[in-house]
């Protein structure tokens, strides 16, 4: 044996040791077997497939049950990894003693080759569920939205996984959760919007903040969407932070794939709770960024409160009294209209103030702001922004039908004076203290513009006028 067989089995000793890829690694443990014995065919089945992702590893073709077959043992450190299986000798010769201790010296270091492999493999996916959860936090606080963010998540967490699906689900008002994002390899479209109902089995443990593993997503009963038929494995991990539950973060592959391993759960798990605490450290990030917005906005519409308000004012005044001393009358008529300017000018100063004081890309729900916004849409067609002046409560006085109403009155009229030639200036102004012909308290929109008259003619200074009103 030493002088024939030694340099054959060194080479199949060495040879096993050189690839730290497991599955590689494995494969040569058969080959070097098979070449060893003189075996046709040669197979390692593994004892506990889902733990290290493994089917068995074999030569071509399948090894045959027969009582010239030769099994011997693998073990990795102290557990059973598995039996590697040898038929079919060459010549049609039995199995011998020496072929047995030769498998039992391959069988001790293939142990330790596989034990490196396994703690290579497993510091490689550390690795890159680390550098994918960096990646994560990185972009989650460059300033990305919320609904961008969870696609980040679910992205990212699918192709660190390997698999078919990375999906975000959140709490419903009625109790249920439900798919709001999903990355796939095709179009996530018919995924988004799947439910998980009250009631399902799966549901108190999601909730609950808790992970959920499955073996076979199209036959588990505690998987009730109505996608749930195209997936095989899956992780359900929570994105908690804080006590906060964000939501869940789903991670299914096809049907057939390979189960997740102790490892990728762990990891999957630590990679959803480090998303889950950026996600919560970008939302507090963008809280500070709008706060930071508002105080900056509180400021300039205090400033143009306190200085230019103030200071219009007080010309207004000098300007009256001005007025009211001056003998002639075409200066008192020049007086009156600046005092006029000057009070138009105080009004849309005191508009811009509102406007500042409301919260940026938000829908207003007041009055005068959807007036705002109305006005400002138009000013995109006209190529200038429309005057606006408000008269009394506007937004405590006008009710929700009226305010509908009026509305679309102004609409009617923006979109006139847009079409009408030669207009530059255009004014709007919303009153609520002038009463109806009736006497009926009421609310009065005039929209005024400075275009050429309906038969074309140049304006002659009065423009065209709109006005609505209805009773409050």
């Amino acid at each position: 044996m030493a002088g024939t067989r030694l340099p054959p089995l060194i080479e199949a000793v060495l040879s096993v040791g050189t690839d730290l890829e497991l599955r590689a690694t494995l494969q040569h443990i058969v080959d070097s077997a098979a070449e060893l014995t003189g075996a046709r065919h040669a197979a390692l089945d593994t004892v506990d497939p889902g733990r290290d992702g493994l089917t068995g590893i074999r030569t071509a073709g399948a090894v045959p049950r027969c009582p010239e077959s030769l099994r011997v043992p693998i073990r990795v450190q102290d557990e059973h990894f598995g039996d590697l299986h040898l038929a079919g000798k060459r010549q049609a010769a039995p199995f011998t003693t020496e072929d047995e201790q030769l498998l039992h010296v391959l069988a001790t270091q293939a142990g330790i080759a596989i034990g490196n492999a396994r703690l290579y493999e497993a510091a490689r996916q550390r690795e890159r569920w680390i550098e994918g959860a960096a990646a994560v936090t990185t972009a989650l606080l460059s300033g990305e939205s919320a609904a961008d963010a969870l696609t980040t998540v679910a992205e990212r967490a699918r192709i660190l996984a390997d698999a078919a699906a990375g999906v975000i689900l959140q709490r419903t008002d009625e109790g249920g959760m439900e798919i709001v994002t999903a990355s796939t390899y095709q179009d996530p479209g018919d995924i988004v919007g799947a439910v998980i109902r009250p009631g399902s089995p799966v549901l108190e443990q999601l909730l609950g903040g808790e992970p959920v593993f499955i073996d076979d997503s199209a036959t588990d009963p505690r998987m009730t969407t109505h996608v749930r038929h195209r997936f095989g494995p899956s992780m359900m991990l929570p994105l908690q932070a804080d006590g906060r539950l964000i939501g869940t973060l789903a991670l299914p592959r096809r049907r057939g794939d390979r189960p997740y391993t102790a490892v990728e759960r762990l990891l999957a798990c630590q990679f959803a709770y480090q998303a889950a605490a950026a996600l919560v450290l970008a939302d507090a990030q963008h809280g500070r960024e709008r706060l930071a917005v508002y105080e900056d906005r509180d400021r300039i519409a205090r400033d143009l409160h306190d200085l230019v308000v103030q200071r219009l004012f007080a010309t207004g005044m000098m300007l009256e009294s001005t007025q009211r001393r001056s003998p002639g009358g075409d200066v008192r008529e020049t007086l009156a209209r600046a005092v006029e300017e000057l009070r138009s000018t105080v009004q849309e100063v005191r508009t811009a103030i509102f406007s500042l004081q409301q919260p940026p890309a938000e829908a207003p729900a007041t009055l005068r702001g959807r007036v705002l916004r109305e006005t400002a849409g138009a000013a995109a067609v006209l190529g200038f922004q429309p005057s606006t002046r408000f008269t009394g409560p506007v937004d405590s006085l006008v009710p929700g039908q009226v305010a509908t109403r009026l509305l679309a009155a102004l609409r009617r009229a923006l979109a006139t004076a847009s079409r009408r030639p030669g207009v530059s200036r255009v004014e709007v102004a919303v009153d609520v203290t002038a009463g109806l012909a009736d006497g009926r308290a009421g609310v009065r929109l005039t929209v005024r513009d400075d275009g050429a008259r309906e038969d074309g003619a140049p304006a002659d200074g009065a423009g065209r006028t709109v006005t609505w009103q209805a009773p409050l």
